[in-house]
């Protein structure tokens, strides 16, 4: 039978008297540590809650002794099980699913999207530029239009199409329709957000053009309406969803712009490390643009079609704008979230 010798470099003792040493405190640790992983850390007394943290570093002690004297392969096997499990029920982040949440919307999503800034500009200036572009090439040449926007997307809103008509297909009484066109233009804006941030990896190239089509497609709206005197008409109808849909875009451009710029320029490390790294933060950024998705579905789908004054539909999506704006941006005093 083997030999062990303790970690001081003592007498050697019997593996079969080691395990009779400590076997009791192991078996206490895994009862412990199987009752926290079943209910939960309240299952435990004030007595067990003392012990858990001298029976894990026993645990350890006992680990390093066995993997010093090279004891069989399954007890240290055992003890390593056993030492992780516990590592993580004294270590790690013990909260209810609603706290993490909380701490989701309170500080993680928000620190993320502050930490894109750059990115984020960046994609607001080509969105601007592909609309200023494409609104150039409409007014010169109404053909363009017809080559920037797949025919579903417009329905009717064309060049070709009249005042009187753009007029009703901003306070159209057929809801059927203007909820038609609001779904379709919600599930093409999502698309973008989507695939803006999936296609990042590509070195933001990708990125890049989809945020300039849909500048494009953007421009093109506005070079029918404008020239028939409906400019500030299809702002404010666009207002009261846009501003929490087009930040959402916003923001998934910009994650996805820092995973590609990571692996394009990822420094000193490795580009693999690098991409994970901007990935984490990236990801954090884009989870929280489905809810701001969702807003603007139930802005678009719902708050378009009962709100038909220009005045109100424009007070809401400054509104939301300035309230996007001041949660992500407006600095936050650093304490700790006592959350449930």
């Amino acid at each position: 039978m083997s030999a062990l010798v303790d970690a001081a470099g003592a007498a050697p003792v019997n593996a079969s008297r080691f395990r009779a040493a400590h076997g009791a405190e192991w078996e206490q640790l895994e009862r412990l540590v199987t009752s926290i992983e079943r209910r939960s850390v309240r299952a435990l007394s004030d007595e067990d809650l003392i012990a858990l943290p001298l029976l894990y570093r026993a645990t350890l002690s006992s680990l390093s002794v066995a993997r010093e004297t090279s004891l069989d392969r399954a007890l240290i096997t055992y003890l390593e099980q056993l030492s992780t499990r516990a590592y993580f029920q004294i270590y790690g982040v013990q909260s209810s699913l609603g706290s993490q949440l909380g701490r989701f919307f309170a500080r993680g999503w928000p620190d993320a999207v502050r930490a894109l800034w750059r990115e984020t500009l960046v994609v607001v200036l080509f969105t601007i530029a592909g609309a200023f572009v494409a609104y150039l090439l409409v007014r010169s040449d109404p053909s363009w239009f017809y080559a920037l926007l797949p025919e579903g997307l417009a329905n009717g809103r064309d060049p070709a199409a009249s005042a009187d008509s753009l007029r009703e297909s901003l306070y159209a009484s057929d809801q059927n329709m203007l909820a038609t066109f609001a779904a379709y233009l919600f599930q093409n804006n999502a698309q973008v957000a989507i695939f803006s941030f999936a296609l990042g990896f590509a070195l933001g190239i990708p990125t890049i053009l989809l945020i300039l089509y849909n500048g494009l497609m953007l421009g093109a709206f506005f070079a029918v309406f404008v020239p028939k005197g409906l400019g500030p008409n299809f702002t404010c109808w666009l207002a009261i969803h846009g501003t929490t849909e087009l930040f959402a875009i916003f923001i998934a451009g910009a994650a996805g712009l820092r995973i590609g710029g990571a692996i394009a320029f990822p420094g000193r490390i490795a580009r693999v490390d690098a991409a994970v790294a901007a990935g984490r933060s990236a990801a954090t950024a884009m989870a929280g643009t489905v809810v701001m998705l969702a807003v603007a579905g139930l802005l678009e789908g719902i708050g378009r079609q009962t709100v038909t004054n220009d005045g109100l539909r424009l007070l809401i999506g400054l509104a939301m704008l300035s309230g996007w704006l001041a949660y992500f941006y407006l600095p936050r005093k650093r304490h700790a979230l006592a959350l449930a």
